[in-house]
């Protein structure tokens, strides 16, 4: 059983920041591969940040555009997303993902590659 618990969410203005975590607990290894995702209510889940490379590079959503940095920290199983220059179309619940280091068919930014989901946690940018 694997639990991922996402923090930081929060109403912000345009141009703020924020910092979100994910903590990772269970039987979780850091073999897992660790994502972050977002919703926007009606629309698909997409990609925001996650490694790739053999963990040795950053992929970023294309919305991103160096606003947003990823980081982990293997030794404590915690995830982390800073986020900068925050816009309104930002607004929407982001949410961290596992994948077992055996799933492999999808790539890493399809969602469907993830068997593990935290509950999400709302951001919402004003103007």
């Amino acid at each position: 059983q694997v639990q991922l618990v996402e923090s930081g969410g929060d109403s912000v203005q345009a141009g703020e920041s924020l910092t979100l975590s994910c903590v990772a607990s269970g039987n979780v290894s850091s073999d897992y591969h660790m994502a972050w995702f977002r919703q926007v209510l009606g629309k698909e889940r997409e990609i925001v940040a996650t490694r790739y490379g053999g963990n040795t590079r950053v992929i970023y959503g294309d919305f991103v555009k160096g606003r947003f940095t990823f980081s982990q920290e293997s030794a404590s199983n915690a995830l982390y997303l800073q986020m900068n220059s925050l816009k309104p179309e930002d607004t929407a619940i982001y949410y961290c993902a596992a994948a077992d280091p055996r799933s492999r068919v999808y790539s890493v930014t399809d969602p469907r590659r993830y068997q593990h989901w935290g509950q999400g946690t709302q951001v919402t940018v004003s103007s």
